[in-house]
């Protein structure tokens, strides 16, 4: 494997299974999204794991970079996660396999804290009653203008949801802390047809659907009626 210069390379390292998922620049993409989800600049990043930040950004923006073993355990250090998670090897695992954490606490979130942590996500779980039954359906969303929004096509199953009370949570797991915590909104869900709005929401939309666009030229939004968290803290 390629390492950084100057940077000694296990004799041994742990066998890592070829994969779309661990393929050359998937780990530069998760090393990228990790850092932005702490709020890291690139040079902070690298000031942790002491590298050269610009060595980061080779990791980062060229598909072909493969980091030596030892610079994958600085970054996973510097990023508060695992070498496994850096490769992807977490990736198909549901969270909360992790054991609980002894001397742990129910706390509850305030409005504010609530809305922070609401906005600092993209994908959630959007649940409504249907003609089928209650379904629970992962989409991908954006906080604009302090209101839940997410795009859909029409006649997909997000869309059955516009004018029905809803509910949609956020979450988000330390598995290795076993703490972790969780934002539930209740509303009604609303079809957005002013084209002012719909531009403005395209605009501003942290992310395209992950499915693909094509199609989905629906904007649905949530008009809030409550909103409640709770976190688990380990003391």
């Amino acid at each position: 494997m390629q390492g950084e210069p100057g940077d000694l390379v296990s004799e041994r390292p742990r066998p890592v299974v070829a994969s779309a998922a661990t393929a050359p620049g998937y780990i530069g993409r998760r090393i990228a999204a990790r850092r932005t989800e702490l709020g890291l600049t690139r040079a902070e990043a690298a000031a942790r794991a002491g590298t050269a930040a610009g060595y980061l950004h080779y990791l980062e923006e060229t598909a072909t970079a493969t980091p030596g073993w030892s610079v994958l355990i600085r970054l996973a250090d510097a990023l508060e996660t695992t070498v496994a998670a850096l490769q992807g090897g977490e990736a198909g695992l549901p969270p909360g396999l992790g054991r609980a954490a002894e001397h742990a606490e129910l706390i509850e979130l305030d409005l504010q804290e609530c809305r922070t942590r609401l906005s600092t996500h993209g994908i959630g779980r959007l649940a409504a009653h249907t003609t089928e039954g209650l379904i629970v359906l992962p989409v991908n969303y954006s906080v604009i203008d302090g209101t839940v929004a997410f795009r859909t096509a029409p006649g997909a199953a997000p869309a059955a949801t516009v004018g029905d009370q809803v509910a949609f949570e956020v979450d988000q797991v330390d598995e290795a802390l076993g703490q972790g915590w969780s934002v539930l909104v209740r509303g009604r869900a609303r079809a957005v047809t002013d084209p002012v709005v719909v531009r403005r929401l395209d605009a501003l939309a942290y992310s395209r659907p992950w499915v693909g666009e094509h199609g989905r030229d629906l904007w649905v939004r949530i008009d809030e009626e409550g909103i409640t968290g709770r976190r688990i803290a380990v003391r």
